[in-house]
């Protein structure tokens, strides 16, 4: 009987080491998959060196549309300065966004881009964003923000439009990105 029980709390232990490294796992393993598919919108990032290897398709133009949005009740008035580009593929290509913080307190953000339709994520490559680090902003500071991006010449025929959007949230003590109201 004893023999039994050990062996059972065995398996279960293992079980529950098993459990959390899967768990551990997903994260990472989620990102892999959305990079690989294109799920969620998620864009891939090139060096500038890469990006000027590309061959500009001048036969063909794809609409690039720009979203500005913040969560929550964050204080920053945040916008393209155009909401719409064409480009042809291949083309290296900057937008400016600009960001204000209206509140009489420092707040730092990150913006979380997202690409739609989510199948043209695996052709949208920034070689700059404001997307990769932390933007601090001082009470009532204004900034202008870059993005700079090619769309691979491989991007499908039927796709003529791709959104670029951003959600900006506040990212208070320096964590993870969250929205003011949360924070509070």
């Amino acid at each position: 009987m004893q023999d039994t029980n050990r062996k059972l709390s065995l398996k279960l232990a293992l079980g529950a080491v098993a459990m959390f490294g899967f768990g551990y796992a997903l994260v990472p393993l989620y990102d892999v998959y959305c990079k690989v598919t294109g799920l969620n919108g998620k864009t891939d990032r090139i060096g500038l060196e890469q990006a000027l290897t590309k061959k500009i398709d001048r036969e063909r133009w794809v609409n690039v549309e720009f979203v500005a949005n913040t969560a929550g009740t964050l204080p920053w008035d945040f916008r393209p300065d155009v909401t719409r580009v064409r480009v042809h593929p291949g083309e290296i290509t900057q937008a400016l966004f600009a960001a204000r913080n209206t509140s009489n307190a420092a707040i730092v953000g990150q913006a979380v881009p997202s690409v739609t339709p989510s199948e043209a994520s695996l052709y949208f490559h920034k070689t700059e964003c404001f997307c990769f680090t932390r933007q601090p902003l001082a009470p009532g500071e204004a900034k202008e923000m870059p993005v700079r991006f090619v769309i691979d010449p491989e991007l499908p025929a039927r796709i003529g439009t791709v959104t670029l959007s951003y959600m900006f949230f506040s990212v208070p003590d320096g964590g993870t990105p969250r929205t003011v109201a949360a924070a509070r």
